[in-house]
């Protein structure tokens, strides 16, 4: 945990927002750095597919799911349909972007709407995500 202007912030809200900065830079110079870009989207994505298997191992879900009883909140139920939105975002994107790299140029407005909706998706994920940090 680090403190920022007063406030504890977990490493992993840390995390979330560098890596959605870095998303975000990714996004701004997308035609000028083609191979910076993909490099840089795709180790954010592969990240973020990983990111639950860190959460499962470092967290004591199975006590604030099930003995606290926020498996039925619907907070929770929101940022995990949030995540599977990004997910499935993901996926379309890269299928995009694979046809973007073969050169059929339609897909670059589909593949630049999709970019837009993954950066606005991640930051909801990563708001509803730290609306879960339990207080030191």
């Amino acid at each position: 945990m680090f403190t920022l202007f007063g406030f504890v912030v977990p490493e992993t809200i840390i995390y979330a927002v560098v890596t959605w900065f870095l998303m975000l830079a990714a996004f701004m110079s997308a035609r000028r750095y083609r191979r910076l870009h993909v490099v840089t989207m795709g180790t954010v994505i592969t990240l973020d597919f990983l990111f639950p298997f860190y959460l499962y191992a470092t967290r004591d879900w199975g006590r604030r799911l099930f003995d606290e009883g926020e498996i039925l909140s619907f907070m929770l139920w929101t940022h995990l349909l949030l995540v599977l939105t990004l997910y499935v975002l993901y996926v379309v994107q890269i299928q995009a972007g694979s046809r973007l790299l073969k050169g059929v140029e339609s897909a670059r407005a589909d593949h630049r709407a999709q970019g837009l909706g993954i950066l606005v998706t991640r930051a909801l994920v990563i708001f509803t995500g730290a609306l879960f940090i339990e207080s030191p």
